[in-house]
């Protein structure tokens, strides 16, 4: 596949058009446009090669797709790698869009779990109830 060599280009002519100051807004407009462009061709071609490799079943919840509702069925990545596209489908798996959104909000909820474990946390320091029963105390005797 030739697209993902040409992805690279592109968004390397994004970032130089950006860098100008005076850059014509349609010539990024063009550049942002071929981007989505070239991903979209490479989206189509392993979404139609999954869609003919696999039924049309979520892999999570189960749920049959057919016709127009086929387009709520979506291409996951399992490796999170969107460039990574074997012809035998091993990196995919067919969701529909509501567990497809679940599966990369459970990566990033893990993701922000995991991202402070490795280092120590301090002990909170700040005790609210300090001095609490000096107060009870001092309030009793008034």
């Amino acid at each position: 596949m030739s697209g993902p060599a040409i992805v690279p280009q592109t968004i390397s002519s994004a970032v130089n058009v950006a860098k100008q100051p005076n850059s014509n807004p349609s010539r990024l407009d063009r550049v942002v446009a071929e981007a989505r462009r070239q991903s979209n061709e490479r989206e189509a071609t392993y979404r139609e090669r999954a869609l003919k490799l696999f039924p049309w079943i979520c892999g999570r919840c189960g749920r049959e797709f057919s016709g127009a509702r086929l387009r709520e069925l979506t291409v996951h990545h399992k490796d999170h790698n969107h460039d990574n596209n074997p012809l035998d489908g091993s990196n995919w798996e067919l969701l529909c869009i509501y567990c497809h959104e679940n599966e990369h909000a459970r990566l990033l909820d893990e993701a922000a779990r995991t991202r402070g474990s490795g280092e120590q946390r301090s002990a909170a320091t700040h005790n609210p109830f300090a001095d609490l029963q000096a107060k009870l105390d001092a309030k009793k005797t008034k």
